[in-house]
């Protein structure tokens, strides 16, 4: 009898934090490009203190690895949102298996979906959707009109460097601005009105 072949995964490890070290395993999809070490580690050194306590948002969520590492350095909660129903279930694994079910949730669902249904504001959103989906703007709008965020929030945005999407600069300020190899990388702050 022939054993049904195991699913493709690939591996992430969480850099910093409580949790440093600890390996995890996602599902190998196209598109499916969890962010780098290198990229992840300036990310989380421009949030520096923000993330103690920080309610945080992964949306297009994908391995997890931007929120996990955000709870691993001191978040308190975050929302973990994808549409790939295998991708939200490793995230949910890998709750458990953190002990932090209790400081995170994994939604299957378009990011569009949960933010039209949400009713609460992030300190700290991460946007980086599959970059042929060119949805990057229309989400950043979404958050603003939405108010899902505050003055204080900080919003992470990676897009192509070779296609990017725009940041709607008449809504966001651009506090950092960095590339690595195809991947440009922004940290933003809502203007003030």
């Amino acid at each position: 009898m022939r054993r049904a072949a195991k699913p493709a995964t690939s591996q992430l490890r969480i850099i910093g934090g409580r949790w440093r070290g600890q390996k995890l395993a996602f599902p190998d999809r196209p598109g499916l490009r969890p962010t780098g070490d290198r990229v992840r580690e300036t990310v989380f050194n421009w949030l520096g203190h923000s993330l103690h306590g920080a309610r945080c948002l992964d949306l297009f969520a994908g391995s997890g690895a931007l929120g996990i590492e955000a709870l691993s350095r001191g978040a308190t909660h975050c929302d973990f949102v994808d549409t790939d129903g295998e991708a939200a279930t490793y995230i949910d694994r890998h709750l458990g298996r953190l002990d932090a079910k209790h400081c995170g949730a994994a939604h299957c669902t378009p990011a569009s979906d949960f933010l039209g249904a949400a009713s609460r504001t992030w300190d700290i959103v991460f946007v980086d959707p599959p970059f042929d989906a060119r949805v990057g703007e229309s989400t950043l709008m979404s958050l603003q009109s939405g108010k899902h965020i505050t003055a204080n929030s900080w919003i992470y945005f990676e897009t192509s460097r070779s296609n990017p999407e725009a940041v709607p600069e008449t809504h966001y300020e651009i506090f950092r601005d960095k590339t690595a190899g195809d991947v440009r990388y922004q940290l933003l702050k809502q203007r003030s009105p």
